[in-house]
Order: structure tokens, then C-alpha cells, then sequence
């Protein structure tokens, strides 16, 4: 399924209290602030009534999201399974770059906890779809925007 998430279960309450939050609270204090707004009067020209419906929309689209995103899950353990010699979620994986010797190590998540700049990549991304269930010494190659890169990978940890 295309849009099917894998989600480990910590993320899945996670979500659903971040869902919870935005349902009760956030959206009663963007409903106060649009009444307060609109209380100053002319619409038309009221930075904050147009703020508030700002923050409204982007509150809105994030629940959808995250409605969308619990919908179509498959929830997984967070403890490693599988072959332990072998990449897979919650996986700490040291690679080197083959055509400049540079060396890179990140850990495998779901997308909830993504976070490539804390190199948290997800399981969901190319990078992670190349490596899965490959093993120590294995080559592989991943395409990139700029070409394709070759990754030889050169330990794993669960």
C-alpha cells in the first residue's frame, strides 16, 4: 500500500496524544482567539483574525494528517526484530560513501521520529529501503537527486 506508515508503538501514542491536544486544547484556544479577534471589529484589515484563521488551517491540516497517518499504519515493536545481523528498524548502521572514502553512521526510525540533521532517517526514505536486510560488507547502491551514491556497509548495531 503507498500510503501505508510504519509506525513503532511508542510513536503511535505519541501521535495519538499529540492528536488529542490539538482536538481539546489547541483548537479551544484558537476559538477564543478568533472570538477576541473578531471582537475588534472590520475583518478585512484584523491581523489577528487572519492570524487566528492561519493557525487554525495549519492545526486543521496537521490533524489530518496525523488521523491519516494513524489510519493507514502498521504498528511494530519497539524492541529490533528480526536477524540481528541484519539492518531493520531501530537499526545503528556505519556505512562509508565508496567514491569518497567518507564515512557516515545514523540510526534507522520510524517517520515520526525522523529527524535526518539528528541523522535519524526513516525507514520510509530510499536510503532506508535500499539497506533493509542487508548485512555487514554488502554494497549497495541508493538513488539520490544527483545520481546514484554506493554505500558499502561496514557495521550494524540493534
Amino acid at each position: 500500500m503507498r500510503n501505508q506508515t510504519i509506525l513503532t508503538e511508542s510513536s503511535l501514542r505519541q501521535l495519538r496524544e499529540e492528536l488529542e491536544y490539538l482536538k481539546t486544547s489547541k483548537r479551544r484556544e484558537l476559538a477564543e482567539a478568533l472570538r477576541t479577534a473578531r471582537a475588534y471589529g472590520d475583518l478585512s484589515e484584523n491581523f489577528e483574525y487572519h492570524a487566528a484563521r492561519r493557525d487554525q488551517a495549519i492545526v486543521n491540516g496537521r490533524i489530518a494528517q496525523i488521523e491519516a497517518m494513524i489510519e493507514h499504519a502498521t504498528i511494530v515493536s519497539d524492541e529490533p526484530a528480526g536477524d540481528p545481523d541484519a539492518i531493520g528498524l531501530g537499526s545503528r548502521v556505519r556505512v562509508r560513501i565508496i567514491d569518497d572514502n567518507e564515512e557516515w553512521e545514523f540510526t534507522l526510525v520510524d517517520p515520526v521520529q525522523a529527524d535526518p540533521i539528528m541523522d535519524l532517517i526513516s525507514i520510509q526514505s530510499p536510503m532506508a529501503s535500499a539497506l533493509l536486510d542487508k548485512t555487514v560488507g554488502d554494497v549497495v547502491d541508493v538513488a539520490a537527486p544527483g545520481g546514484v551514491i554506493r554505500y558499502e556497509i561496514l557495521g550494524i548495531q540493534r
